[in-house]
């Protein structure tokens, strides 16, 4: 029998080829190399997408029922929304190795200009699959593995994972047949896997939609028990995020992950070229603080319960009072009173009145 691996053959990788699997660059391609898969199912080997939720643990774990060895890889971005601890909950029920791949940025010029546009905020789910199918494409030649499995179920999430969609996402990643989808496998056309035999496809099951009854059930019949409640695993599927991503692409031509994680972080108001951030609790007034940038100012109204106030861009007498005031409006103190700002040390002080609320409504990005 004949395993198709990814870009070399099974037990003949040159130094070189090893090597060459590192750069991202380069397009790989399929070798053939003769393997009894029957009599050695144990040294079959392939690549399982993990998130930490219940639906990639389960489709590993159907997978690895069948005899199958797996390497499990978990994707992360700064929009990620999944938590360290279910990955690790999901990597230790399933007994598997885990590779960690950060996206990078790379991952923000997808944002900008989705080719296959953004879902009902600023999604680009499609652009964005197909992006981690072509990293999951070179761990999978990386580490000699025959196939890759997702959690994805048929119409679950209705941008992504259509027929349609899966279909385009498997064509841009170059990976027509490779992608194994035990969940919904018996709804889906027969994977190469499938067609050799490395998997049984009667064993494999037929879910499709929103509903999380039936993978309950398979969880439990598995001895699945941990899991996470099933919630939106990305940020810029959120409103309020998506309006703060919106605003950082019109003003900002270049954007790192510190731009991102800043997002997370407190109120976002916009003026003109500045971008205001004030602090919602002690842990965010602690975040800003850490996340100043070498220009930006840094407002407290002192001698009472206070935000710490980010002012980013030009420092004009109107932006800095407008700061001063935004921090008063959600400060303790009650009517006119000081406020301290500065870079590093707050050394200078301004007498203003607290923000109103019209005022505030104008200004907050949304």
């Amino acid at each position: 029998m004949e395993v198709k691996f990814f870009g070399v053959s099974a037990g003949e990788g040159s130094a070189e080829s090893k090597d060459s699997c590192m750069d991202l660059s380069v397009r790989y391609r399929f070798i053939s190399s003769r393997f009894d898969f029957k009599s050695r199912r144990l040294n079959m080997k392939a690549l399982g997408l993990l998130s930490g939720g219940l639906d990639s643990t389960l489709a590993v774990k159907l997978v690895q029922s069948q005899g199958v060895n797996i390497v499990g890889v978990n994707f992360t971005s700064p929009f990620s929304l999944c938590e360290e601890g279910s990955i690790c909950t999901a990597v230790k029920q399933l007994g598997i190795p885990l590779e960690t791949i950060n996206l990078g940025n790379q991952y923000f010029k997808i944002l900008r200009n989705p080719k296959y546009g953004y879902g009902k905020n600023m999604n680009p789910c499609i652009d964005c699959r197909i992006f981690m199918f072509k990293k999951a494409k070179i761990f999978a030649e990386k580490i000699q593995a025959a196939f890759i499995i997702t959690g994805e179920v048929l119409n679950e999430r209705p941008m992504s994972q259509n027929i349609k969609a899966l279909r385009i996402t498997e064509a841009e990643a170059g990976l027509e047949g490779r992608i194994l989808r035990p969940l919904s496998a018996k709804l889906l056309p027969e994977t190469e896997a499938e067609k050799q035999g490395w998997i049984d496809r009667e064993k494999l099951l037929d879910i499709k939609g929103r509903s999380r009854k039936r993978q309950m059930q398979l969880a439990e019949q598995l001895g699945i028990e941990e899991y996470p409640t099933p919630s939106g695993g990305c940020l810029l599927t959120y409103k309020e995020f998506a309006a703060k991503i919106r605003d950082l692409l019109q003003h900002k031509k270049r954007i790192r992950a510190g731009d991102i994680n800043l997002l997370r972080v407190g109120r976002h108001l916009r003026f003109n070229k500045n971008k205001i951030v004030v602090g919602r609790n002690e842990a965010e007034n602690k975040q800003l603080e850490r996340m100043r940038g070498k220009e930006d100012y840094l407002f407290e109204v002192p001698d009472c319960g206070s935000p710490i106030t980010l002012l980013h861009g030009p420092k004009t007498d109107r932006t800095i009072r407008l700061a001063a005031a935004l921090t008063l409006r959600y400060s303790d103190k009650k009517g006119e009173a000081l406020v301290r700002f500065g870079r590093e040390e707050l050394t200078e002080s301004i007498l203003v009145l607290p923000s109103n609320a019209l005022e505030i409504e104008k200004l907050r990005i949304k």
